[in-house]
């Protein structure tokens, strides 16, 4: 997830600081690598990585802190399933959860990994 992608620009530092500033947590590494590339997507399938312009409403607003301390939401499949990363250390792993039920004891595990995760979202699209 290194390279530009043509006719999709990344977030801009400034746009990240806003972001850092929106979210009571860390933003979790793997987002930021992504944002590097894209500032957020979405899919033709309907799922949408947030950018870094929304991620702090989106979170907000479903009160991820309060209900899903030490997770970000980062995105949603545009059908009341969301999507989450852990906040610490770089974690990978990709999570899942009903929208209105962010108790992670019902978190599924969407993917082991972010990067793989995103490629399978965007098949060729990042390298």
């Amino acid at each position: 997830m290194t390279e530009s992608i043509p006719g999709s620009a990344a977030a801009t530092p400034a746009d990240v600081a806003r972001a850092r500033g929106g979210i009571e947590l860390s933003l979790p590494v793997p987002l930021l690598a992504l944002w590097r590339v894209t500032d957020g997507l979405m899919t033709d399938a309907g799922v949408t990585v947030y950018s870094a312009g929304c991620i702090g409403e989106r979170n907000a607003t479903y009160e991820v802190a309060q209900y899903a301390p030490g997770f970000v939401l980062i995105g949603d499949g545009s059908g009341g399933r969301g999507f989450l990363l852990r906040a610490e250390d770089g974690c990978p792993v990709v999570y899942s959860s009903d929208l209105g039920d962010l108790g992670p004891e019902d978190f599924e595990v969407e993917s082991e990994d972010f990067a793989s995760w995103i490629e399978s979202l965007c098949p060729g699209r990042f390298c």
